[in-house]
């Protein structure tokens, strides 16, 4: 069971926001990697046994699950090198990791976010999951109400007019223009280093599967197609 982080993993997340230059980690990397990166491996793995019991197919190795500290910043303004957060992403097994829906959270000094859902698809999966809605809205709508108790509204980027190929006077148009379909919240930091951080994320992990495998049925079939191809 996972006992929580120690006091030194936001202080170490706090001071890299402060020091955001590779002189300053390069020489604390043992120390991010013992306070902050093998805690959440330890995390990663607890939620995954919790995992088994309601979302089997969204259990995912530490090592791919936690996204790596190094920022990309190629094509980013903002040439700072490291994040100042650590994540972990649990997406279904046999999609794309970032073109269907799964779970995520991650530590910061100010919070403990936590995420559910499909956030921007690419145009194909975007079609296919907007399709299904359409079929499906009244059912969607009725399970994400009971998402909400937990993880409050559904929320996503939309579009301001209908997609092309789809009724704008249809009762599911507000989701249809939707571009991500998720939830998000954010807990007090203070419960990162206490046990109770990980009844908080499965609690609303599991509010919120039955929405993330509502997201991913119109992507499996498709899926499956390609592989016997």
């Amino acid at each position: 069971m996972f006992q929580g982080f120690p006091p030194e993993a936001v202080e170490f997340l706090r001071a890299l926001k402060k020091n955001n230059r590779r002189d300053w980690f390069q020489p604390r990397k043992e120390q991010f990697d013992t306070h902050v990166r093998a805690p959440m491996e330890q995390l990663v793995e607890a939620v995954n046994a919790e995992l088994l019991k309601f979302a089997p197919d969204h259990i995912t190795d530490p090592k791919k699950a936690i996204y790596r500290i190094y920022r990309d910043t190629r094509f980013s303004a903002d040439k700072t090198p490291y994040k100042t957060h650590i994540g972990a992403i649990f997406p279904r097994r046999s999609l794309e990791k970032h073109s269907s829906a799964g779970f995520y959270f991650h530590l910061e000094p100010e919070h403990i976010g936590i995420a559910s859902g499909l956030y921007q698809p690419g145009p194909d999966e975007l079609r296919q999951v907007r399709q299904w809605l359409q079929e499906h809205h009244e059912l969607f709508r009725k399970t994400a109400k009971k998402t909400e108790k937990l993880m409050g509204k559904l929320q996503g980027e939309s579009l301001t007019r209908t997609p092309k190929g789809f009724d704008s006077a249809h009762p599911a148009d507000g989701l249809v223009r939707m571009k991500s379909w998720l939830f998000w919240v954010e807990l007090k930091p203070e419960l990162a280093e206490t046990p109770q951080m990980l009844k908080e994320l499965i609690q609303r992990f599991r509010a919120a599967a039955p929405v993330v495998e509502m997201l991913n049925q119109p992507l499996r079939p498709r899926r499956a197609a390609v592989a016997s191809e």
